[in-house]
């Protein structure tokens, strides 16, 4: 079995994930169309699950970026729009029946800011908030327990069905930029890449300690990384953090020093756009480090302002965190206070470093929502940035986020290749199969840049077996499928690593130090060139037709 690191990683986990989806009274973002233009009109649905049952549906909603607000019907901020029953399907998994009911919100002239609210109740009874249970909350608590061995939780589930969620669209034309749409992303783990300057490593047997890599040193490999042929490089987080991989940020405001400080990110994007590559970031929105000074005043004094930036409760950790690890509490991202600080922080390094736009870490985690204000204050801060997610979800579930991000990473089309060319447990048939109707299934707009190997999972040529014909003929269908593609650094000089992430070892056997010596395998990486150039000369003709 693959490890792909999310709450989806097995087939009990996708039941859970389902069965929760279809539980209580759930919008996830269901509308259509799925990015509003101006002056369309927009039809929302909702699902009333196997064991939730309503006489009245309403949306409150506002025009002017306020929160609405409401109760059985009747609007004290904004208006309301009135749902009507649809269909009632059966759901053979949950042994019931599902109720969908939708409502219409009217055409809208660019630039309205449309949130609202769903709520449902039966005469007499009270009213309970969309989406309640919390899907995600349930999916992240179920594969915690899996990952650590232990029973999978039960009792209520997540959510306060009194307070529900607050849901976002903008109504604008934004549209991811051009230079992304066939974007050659190389993919640098920063303290594994190169010390640079002349420096040795300062160890590399110990993975879960720091290695030594620097931005000096990616900005001394820049003719390495343009000599590949690629024409964007995405950075391993790069602000301040006490860990190896930076996912834990104790200030957004400057560069990890250990990494080379503001200075080396400065040399390193000016150097990158001399050549023409642009430079993403790595930020990681829904989770800080339990270090940071906002968490600790937050964790200490409960009259603090920055009490509701977090979510205390009565769990054995006493706040809510990324995947229950203390380590990393996350982020209230509904609290306006907390949301705005977090766009603030993304819209100035945009400005003030010139980087070209970001992945955004478990960008599930803050939702649809969150993402609509943060892409429309990133484009409206550069209108050529590249804004995607991590998003290890369904397809079904990331539709949700076209018109909200640029698009997201490519997880399952990667998987696909992987279990065709690594596990060999697929035909190329079924594969390209697959490529087809996921490439239709998504809007043209939403970008699905395309990896085969990441930080996150074994190393393709690991779980190959070594065999690097297989290695090459992934690269290849790679290469010639539309939209950007990710190459993780040495996965083209033939990079693997000596055990599996699920042998004990951790995600982080799959970091190991880049090879810059005899141990590059120099016929693999003149491979990778001449299929870069073969995409390049493609992707231009095609341009010229």
């Amino acid at each position: 079995m693959d490890f792909i690191f999310g709450t989806l990683a097995t087939d009990d986990l996708k039941l859970v994930h389902h069965r929760a989806a279809r539980r209580g009274l759930q919008h996830r973002h269901l509308l259509s169309p799925l990015d509003p233009r101006p002056n369309e009109p927009v039809t929302l649905t909702v699902w009333l699950g196997t064991d939730f049952t309503a006489d009245h549906v309403a949306c409150y909603y506002t025009l002017d970026g306020s929160i609405p607000a409401g109760s059985r019907g009747e609007a004290s901020n904004g208006q309301v729009a009135r749902f009507h029953p649809v269909e009632v399907i059966w759901d053979t998994l949950n042994w019931g029946y599902v109720a969908c009911w939708q409502a219409a919100l009217p055409p809208l002239p660019e630039g309205t800011i449309v949130r609202y609210r769903i709520g449902a109740w039966t005469d007499g009874g009270t009213e309970t908030f969309a989406d309640w249970p919390n899907v995600t909350a349930t999916a992240e608590a179920a594969a915690d327990a899996f990952f650590k061995q232990l029973p999978q939780p039960t009792g209520h589930p997540p959510g306060d069905p009194a307070r529900g969620d607050v849901f976002t669209y903008h109504v604008d034309t934004l549209a991811p930029p051009e230079w992304a749409r066939n974007a050659i992303i190389y993919h640098v783990f920063v303290d594994r890449f190169c010390p640079g300057a002349g420096r040795e490593w300062l160890q590399t047997d110990d993975l879960m300690g720091f290695c030594g890599g620097t931005l000096w040193g990616v900005r001394d490999k820049l003719d390495y990384i343009e000599d590949l042929g690629t024409t964007c490089l995405w950075l391993s987080p790069t602000w301040a953090s006490p860990s190896h991989h930076g996912y834990d940020v104790t200030d957004y405001d400057r560069v990890e020093p250990r990494l080379g400080g503001d200075e080396a990110l400065v040399a390193l994007v000016e150097a990158a756009h001399t050549r023409g590559i642009r430079v993403l970031l790595d930020l990681v929105c829904n989770h800080i480090s339990s270090d940071h000074p906002i968490f600790q005043a937050a964790l200490h004094d409960s009259s603090s302002a920055y009490r509701d930036w977090f979510t205390f409760d009565n769990s054995a950790i006493g706040y809510r965190t990324f995947f229950n690890n203390p380590g990393m509490p996350q982020l209230n991202l509904a609290h306006p206070p907390a949301r705005d600080w977090m766009i603030g922080i993304a819209r100035r390094w945009l400005r003030e470093f010139n980087v070209d736009g970001y992945r955004l870490d478990y960008a599930n985690g803050p939702g649809p929502d969150f993402w609509s204000d943060f892409r429309a204050g990133c484009h409206a801060e550069k209108p050529d940035c590249f804004l995607f997610g991590e998003i290890v979800d369904a397809p079904d579930s990331l539709r949700a986020y076209a018109g909200r991000l640029d698009g997201c990473l490519d997880f399952h089309l990667g998987d696909a290749i992987r279990r065709t060319y690594g596990w060999k447990s697929w035909t190329e048939a079924d594969l390209k199969r697959f490529a087809t109707r996921h490439r239709r299934y998504f809007p043209g707009d939403f970008l699905l840049p395309l990896f085969i190997d990441n930080h996150d999972m074994d190393r393709f040529l690991y779980i190959a077996g070594g065999d690097k014909e297989a290695l090459r003929r992934a690269a290849t269908f790679q290469m010639r499928q539309p939209g950007p593609v990710i190459i993780y650094y040495g996965t083209e000089i033939g990079l693997s690593q000596p055990v599996g992430v699920q042998d004990g070892m951790g995600l982080h056997i799959s970091r190991t130090p880049m090879l810059w010596d005899s141990g590059q395998d120099t016929d693999l990486l003149a491979f990778y060139k001449r299929l870069i150039q073969e995409r390049k000369q493609g992707t231009e003709a095609a341009a010229h037709a």
